[in-house]
């Protein structure tokens, strides 16, 4: 049977989606599952029977905390093929979920990442903002992706070791954690898939935002910026997402913390460790659908 290594993060903070989220794991046919449960500043305190533990002393954001669960399973020997990050209050409605991801893996071997259709508990209901594409308007149309929600993704594990794990200065916000890993999938030749057809489950809850989310949404924009884009196109990209940041924050307030952010993004962006992607992969981010200028 396949294999698959899982990684759920949590702070304690829901129990009792966490052991549904468990038990849907343990209930998954035809794959070999091997979990690890990891602490962000605490110690586990759902865990299902066998799992590997991590209990990290202190928060170093969502992820710091994934990459220490990947790095936790390679050390435990014989790491699996595939990596499956899993938020813990998402489940997995049926038994089949991972066998049909690694499926379509299978099928699409040129893709490092898959990730299913986020739905919520009714099982039809997806938030635009779920939806990995910019065309959000239909979330059943499977197809190439730029970008992922690294809470319910499948991913290789040879690729997550060959490009590096997520960038931990981030800290939060998978918006920009999965836009620059996925820079780095695109660089290293690979593309991303979504099988619409393979759901998964999550609350559908409002998004929330808070002063932390302006100010590291607007930083983080800047970071990911520097650290993937060619010259050129660093400024186009960030005066686009400067217009748009604003715009969004006229409406639902954190102008101030947003341009906090990008003062801190400004004065950091010496730090960040610049990989530029090729003109070659400008294109065929441009062909999928996303110019990463947008």
């Amino acid at each position: 049977m396949p294999r698959v290594d899982v990684v759920l993060l949590t702070m304690n903070d829901r129990p009792a989606e966490e052991a549904l989220a468990q038990k849907t794991l343990l209930d998954q046919a035809e794959v070999e599952v091997r979990v690890v449960v990891v602490g962000n500043g605490r110690v586990p305190q759902v865990v299902p029977p066998g799992a590997l533990t991590v209990a990290l002393p202190e928060n170093i954001g969502i992820p710091g905390g994934r990459n220490a669960g990947a790095d936790a399973l390679r050390r435990a020997g014989s790491p699996a093929e595939y990596l499956f990050f899993l938020d813990n209050d998402a489940c997995l409605p049926r038994p089949d979920v991972l066998a049909r991801l690694i499926a379509a893996a299978e099928e699409h071997p040129d893709a490092a990442y898959v990730q299913p259709r986020l739905t919520g508990p009714d099982d039809t209901t997806t938030p635009r903002r779920w939806v990995p594409r910019l065309r959000a308007s239909d979330p059943g149309r499977p197809g190439t992706i730029t970008t992922m929600t690294e809470g319910v993704v499948l991913i290789r594990r040879s690729v997550f070791d060959q490009v590096g794990g997520w960038e931990c200065s981030l800290f939060l916000y998978h918006e920009l954690t999965c836009l620059d890993w996925a820079y780095r999938c695109w660089s290293a030749g690979y593309s991303g898939w979504y099988a619409a057809d393979i759901r998964m489950h999550h609350p559908v809850t409002s998004p929330t935002r808070h002063r932390l989310f302006w100010r590291l949404a607007a930083r983080n924009r800047i970071a990911v910026a520097y650290r993937n884009l060619p010259g050129p196109l660093i400024p186009l990209y960030l005066t686009v997402w400067t217009v748009i940041t604003l715009a969004r924050a006229l409406r639902g307030g954190g102008v101030g913390e947003s341009l906090g952010g990008m003062r801190e993004g400004r004065a950091r962006r010496s730090e960040q460790q610049r990989r530029p992607m090729s003109w070659r992969t400008v294109w065929r981010l441009t062909k999928a659908g996303r110019p990463p200028v947008i």
